[in-house]
């Protein structure tokens, strides 16, 4: 069964019934009544109107603790390579390299025509290629100009069993002496000596203590004059 509701009466029905009451000399309370009469229980819940448009984005929140570190992601691919460099500063210069040198030689026949006795130097008249302080003294004895460190090396063509050892300043290096046991190929040395004083005197000995005169083999192995040389190099 369907109930019926009064609907309230509206403001200006109210009132005419207000001021009908007043005119007739009432105080009021015949429309107090009428209103009380009028009041109604409220009827069934409307349905839900339509949303409302969304509001302005409220102010942001404090930041929020961080979270844990995530795992590591795989890796990127590779980037274009990078622009060069500016050029570096240039090194130090190097250590320089040999820059004093002389070569000494003989020719037998008819240098060194006399056997070279015990104690006395293979004689080097010739003279090849040179620059720098390493100079001739005699044809047996050299000059070097400089303290430093030299590069010695001498061939000498000997008919006997022997030896030769370098003398600097007129005092044997043992080091130095090459020699030979048999036969009648060059004896050859090869050996660094260290100069501590300028003007220093080089020669090419037949050792003291030996028992035999050197003969310098002429024409060694063939009809032409054979050579003995001596090199000197300055290494710094």
């Amino acid at each position: 069964m369907r109930r019926a509701f009064l609907r309230l009466p509206s403001p200006a029905i109210v009132i005419a019934v207000l001021a009908l009451s007043v005119a007739l000399g009432g105080t009021g309370d015949a429309a107090s009544s009428l209103i009380k009469s009028a009041r109604v229980h409220a009827g069934p819940r409307g349905p839900r109107g339509f949303t409302g448009k969304t509001g302005q984005r409220g102010p942001a929140g404090p930041v929020g603790p961080a979270g844990p570190v995530g795992p590591a992601g795989g890796a990127g691919a590779t980037g274009a390579p990078g622009a060069a460099g500016t050029a570096g500063s240039a090194g130090p210069p190097g250590p320089s390299g040999t820059s004093e040198f002389a070569e000494f030689y003989a020719l037998m026949p008819s240098d060194n025509a006399s056997t070279v006795a015990v104690g006395s130097p293979v004689a080097f008249p010739g003279d090849g290629p040179q620059n720098g302080s390493i100079t001739r003294v005699s044809a047996s004895s050299f000059g070097l100009g400089e303290v430093g460190t030299y590069r010695v090396s001498f061939e000498v063509p000997v008919t006997q069993a022997g030896q030769l050892e370098l003398m600097l300043n007129g005092v044997a290096l043992p080091y130095t002496v090459a020699g030979r046991a048999t036969g009648t190929s060059d004896i050859t040395g090869d050996s660094l000596i260290s100069v501590s004083t300028v003007n220093s005197i080089l020669e090419v000995v037949n050792p003291s203590g030996e028992i035999t005169a050197l003969t310098i083999t002429p024409s060694a192995g063939g009809t032409l004059p054979v050579s003995a040389s001596l090199v000197v190099q300055k290494l710094k």
